[in-house]
């Protein structure tokens, strides 16, 4: 008899595609949250200043507002905040992005990649169409941020493998 339902075939996944789907949703909502918080939403320690927007500003000189940060900072909480802020903002995406890969062959370095290549699109968009700082760090920040990342899910996936579980039927 054929099936008059084809979302039962849907809904029939095996237990590694339900997950690709579940990364899939996940990997979705991170971008679009990723997106407005990097393009439309206020930054904290923006060197603008409080008083708001001032005109474009970028920075293409790697390493100095890293080092700008963490030595003329007031407090410890500002390179805190700013640099580990910019590291972790992309450590999802680099765990959910090999989620999207059939095969998981030089996953990290594909992975990798992909954060770079968005890290730049965002600092790119921030210069031409909004008033926030482009930042050659923050490309840094963020692709270290997705390494750190896909190491997590190599990480998993290498003790995933290497683990039997034994559970009775």
């Amino acid at each position: 008899m054929k099936d008059v339902f084809p979302i039962n075939k849907m809904l029939n996944f095996s237990a590694h595609q339900k997950i690709r789907t579940v990364a899939f949703v996940l990997l979705f909502i991170y971008l679009c949250l990723l997106f407005y918080v990097t393009l439309f939403a206020w930054n904290y320690g923006a060197s603008l200043g409080p008083e708001g927007p001032g005109g474009r500003n970028f920075n293409l000189t790697p390493f100095r507002s890293i080092y700008r940060i963490s030595v003329f900072s007031q407090d410890i909480m500002d390179p805190i905040i700013i640099l580990l802020g910019n590291v972790m903002l992309f450590v999802p995406f680099g765990f959910l992005l090999p989620f999207m890969f059939k095969h998981v062959q030089k996953v990290m370095i594909k992975a990798v990649f992909i954060c770079c290549v968005s890290s730049l699109f965002i600092e790119v968009c921030q210069f031409l169409f909004t008033y926030r700082v482009s930042n050659v760090d923050d490309v840094i920040l963020n692709t270290f941020g997705g390494l750190i990342g896909v190491s997590i899910f190599v990480i998993i996936r290498t003790i995933k493998k290497r683990v039997v579980i034994f559970y009775k039927k």
